[in-house]
């Protein structure tokens, strides 16, 4: 029986996972989940809102990923796609579920429950006129907003999404989009998900470097991108004494680490970056930075031993791309792994929502803290392979160890 959009809703066109995997291919080279898109468009303006998600329809689970309206320096790449980007981004957040629950972390809500939590993202493709902060953010919203209730009453599942690129204030000059969402439509929560995610990305560098026997405070880290979660990464770092280097697109973000002291230069020189004595590099770009060339030059580069961080879409081929770093015997963590705490923080949200309990973010601090000993561990045990096994599958064989809850 087919369902009715809800008012303000266009009908949306449904991609089945056998679509996605004909339309796709290049995504699914290695297998992955099932993944449905309800792709909404707005013929009047061209908005276009890709909702992919693992759930399957009628099956009540929790689709778990962030709500992205695109930044012109991906809508503007050659080939860019909003149900490509969605369907890339549900498979990572799939991914991030399958390592929060193989590492048993998480807060105490999300790891009661975790069996109803599968891999979503929602990307919404703006006009320019229409990115918050601009003129027609509102109107953007309340189309997004519309297909949001609309796929989740048609899909049967529970969408739940949190912060990711491109919020900010909006055009009135003091709303906040993530709250101007949450109000009309539940799913979306406002909690500071990128403070979190930092901390599972120190931790999970702390850990990997001492496994790699190398002191932090002695060590020197290169940082690709300084937004929220880079910036979080970069105040722990010098916390402990780390001399730290970085690449930043945003020039007002560029400056401002300048004026700490600190070596930064624009995506333009990321080259010569990656040529740069380094112990260990984190990744929190937008996507994309470590592209064939990227990589080649990482693993030409004998000082970097340790690749981590939380940037979505990192490689055009995850598999090949984490073998060639194998190969070069670096220590390199899935960024879904190193990710994991920013979809796990807007879960225990949502579920003390839905179970009217308090909210405590102070557990999810706590449980990114509890990266550090797998992480050292893995890292340990592919170092005393010669890396013939890769960190992925030394975190597989150190977690098949451990014991309890």
């Amino acid at each position: 029986m087919s369902i009715s959009s809800i008012v303000g809703a266009p009908a949306p066109t449904i991609l089945l996972p056998s679509d996605t995997r004909a339309q796709f291919p290049e995504l699914f080279t290695h297998g992955g989940p099932d993944v449905w898109v309800y792709r909404y468009t707005d013929v009047s303006t061209g908005w276009r809102l890709s909702i992919a998600t693992c759930a399957t329809p009628q099956s009540g689970k929790l689709s778990l990923g962030g709500f992205r309206i695109v930044p012109e320096e991906r809508t503007s790449s050659p080939g860019f796609d909003s149900d490509r980007e969605a369907t890339g981004l549900t498979i990572g957040m799939d991914e991030k579920v399958y390592w929060s629950r193989l590492m048993r972390i998480g807060g105490p809500l999300a790891r009661s429950d975790s069996s109803r939590i599968v891999g979503g993202k929602c990307v919404l493709h703006p006009t320019e006129d229409a990115r918050v902060g601009q003129p027609r953010d509102k109107a953007l919203l309340d189309f997004a907003t519309a297909c949001l209730n609309d796929a989740e009453r048609r899909g049967g599942f529970h969408i739940t999404t949190g912060q990711d690129l491109g919020h900010g204030v909006m055009s009135d000059g003091h709303t906040a989009s993530l709250t101007y969402l949450h109000e009309r439509f539940p799913g979306s929560v406002v909690a500071d998900t990128s403070k979190p995610t930092g901390e599972g990305n120190f931790f999970a560098l702390a850990g990997m470097m001492r496994g790699m026997d190398i002191a932090l405070d002695r060590s020197t880290v290169g940082l690709i991108g300084c937004g929220n979660i880079g910036l979080h990464v970069f105040g722990r770092l010098r916390e402990f004494g780390a001399n730290i280097i970085a690449v930043e697109s945003n020039e007002q973000r560029r400056n401002f680490v300048a004026s700490l002291g600190v070596q930064v230069v624009a995506p333009e020189k990321k080259d010569e970056f990656l040529r740069e004595p380094m112990d260990a590099l984190v990744l929190n770009a937008a996507g994309g930075s470590l592209d064939a060339k990227s990589i080649a030059a990482v693993c030409a580069n004998g000082a970097i031993r340790v690749v981590c961080g939380s940037e979505n879409l990192l490689m055009p081929d995850e598999t090949a791309g984490s073998d060639a770093l194998r190969k070069a015997k670096k220590a390199y963590a899935p960024t879904e792994l190193g990710g994991m705490m920013g979809y796990l923080t807007a879960v225990e949200q949502y579920l003390a929502m839905a179970e009217g309990v308090a909210f405590d973010i102070q557990a999810l601090f706590d449980a990114a803290s509890q990266l550090e000993e797998p992480c050292a561990q893995a890292a340990r045990h592919a170092r005393e392979s010669d890396f013939a096994m890769s960190f992925a599958d030394a975190m597989r064989t150190v977690c098949g160890r451990r014991t309890g809850p």
